[in-house]
């Protein structure tokens, strides 16, 4: 970009800043972009925000390498603007519309300066659409990376909410999974059980997989880690919820798990796990 077409691109944004607020509100509507999580007055202000950001810089600059430090603060505002419709649920598209839908009257406003300049206009429309290409894309971009870091944070709260683990007596902790077991669930499974071990000081520990659909070699390993490290806590661990179809599996498996007590239900676990320390509850008398 020369530095002459740097400076007409800056005069036809300056003095008229209201007039392209209005008409990208005309487009962005036209394009059927959502006005009714935003305030329109808050649009408004940040497409003035955004032009009065390029009437600063663009004369400062040959480029629209977004990387150069002169674009630092325009990047900021469109990451800021990225990151608020991430949380208030707008796509992609539909963010980079704010960008995109610049370009029309800003043409409108080149096409009425250079009528009389046809080569020039060519070549300023191309810069024009450059330049609002890079900002576009680098909005999609901050949008995308900050929509994954939300799913993540969102993905160890499901992992964690799944995986409770509650104290059904002194000294005695059950831990019900339900649906599949992974790496990263394991993982979350053995920090919430160690922990709780930790602050209630529980000896006797009832892994339930009644809600687990299949074990394969893999759960079955992820398994017998989450024994091993609450036993090097000090507490033992029962395994409840051996359906028959899952006692088979294991056997053909070859699955060692000789040294774990299993029972087929949470009930005929916390049995012995009340046995082990020592507790017993007295069957009520019928009446």
């Amino acid at each position: 970009m020369s530095q002459e077409s740097a400076l007409q691109l800056t005069e036809v944004i300056k003095g008229n800043e209201e007039a392209l607020v209005d008409e990208l509100i005309l487009a962005m509507k036209t394009k059927v972009i959502r006005f009714d999580r935003v305030a329109e007055a808050e649009i408004k202000q940040q497409a003035a925000q955004l032009l009065t950001l390029l009437e600063t810089n663009i004369p400062k600059t040959t480029t629209y390498n977004l990387n150069e430090a002169i674009w630092a603060e325009t990047k900021q505002l469109l990451t800021e603007f990225s990151h608020s419709r991430v949380k208030q649920g707008f796509s992609p598209a539909e963010t980079a519309g704010f960008i995109f839908s610049f370009k029309e009257p800003i043409f409108k406003l080149l096409r009425s300066a250079l009528k009389d300049k046809p080569e020039q206009l060519a070549e300023e429309m191309a810069i024009t659409t450059s330049l609002f290409d890079h900002l576009g894309l680098f909005t999609i971009e901050v949008y995308q990376k900050a929509r994954e870091q939300i799913i993540a944070r969102q993905q160890q709260e499901l992992l964690e909410l799944s995986t409770p683990v509650v104290q059904l007596w002194q000294n005695v902790l059950a831990l019900p999974l339900i649906g599949t077991l992974d790496s990263a669930r394991t993982q979350v499974v053995m920090e919430n059980l160690l922990q709780k071990i930790v602050e209630t000081g529980a000896l006797i520990a009832i892994i339930d997989i009644t809600g687990v659909p299949t074990v394969d070699t893999l759960v079955a390993q992820h398994l017998l880690k989450t024994i091993a490290a609450a036993r090097l806590m000090g507490a033992d661990c029962i395994i409840s919820g051996i359906r028959p179809q899952i006692a088979q599996t294991i056997v053909h498996l070859g699955v060692n798990l000789e040294d774990v007590i299993t029972k087929a239900t949470l009930a005929d676990a916390f049995v012995i796990a009340l046995k082990k320390t020592g507790a017993s509850v007295t069957n009520p008398i019928a009446v």
